[in-house]
């Protein structure tokens, strides 16, 4: 245990989140998510698993030490509700709402239908996986750079 860092920050996933670099994307996923399926195709092939933690807290946690892409114009992005692609659920508001607090700016976050969301996610570094209840809470999070 490390002072100062939430204890959802597991040994793997502060490895896992020191090893990527800018551009690298980070998949944060429900409990209905096929998280064990799609990470065995990411970059690295890990899947941290925090069954206990919802995503609000997971996210604060991550997001307290991974900077966002100041690149590109919208470093999150979700899984579209099926149906209907301009639905923003409560899930997707609170990430973002945790993300400007971590950022110290507002975050745009984008969509991504079901199906090319899956795909996205065999294309990132890898996927954590929460307890999430809410469905709908996948987010695909873009990695920036440190400008200290």
């Amino acid at each position: 245990m490390l002072k100062g860092l939430s204890p959802l920050l597991t040994p793997d996933l502060l490895r896992l989140i020191a090893t990527m670099g800018h551009g690298d994307d980070l998949v944060v996923a429900d409990r209905n998510f096929p998280a064990a399926s799609v990470a065995a195709h990411t970059v690295t092939g890990q899947l941290v698993e925090l069954p206990m933690a919802q995503n609000g807290p997971v996210l604060e946690a991550i997001l307290s030490l991974f900077p966002l892409d100041s690149f590109v114009e919208k470093p999150i992005h979700h899984m579209q509700v099926v149906g209907e692609p301009d639905t923003v659920l409560e899930v997707h508001q609170e990430a973002a709402a945790i993300a400007a607090r971590a950022e110290g700016r507002p975050v745009a976050l984008g969509s991504i239908e079901r199906f090319a969301f899956y795909e996205a996610a065999r294309q990132a570094y890898a996927v954590v996986q929460t307890g999430e209840t809410r469905p709908y809470g996948c987010f695909i999070l873009k990695k920036g750079v440190i400008f200290d």
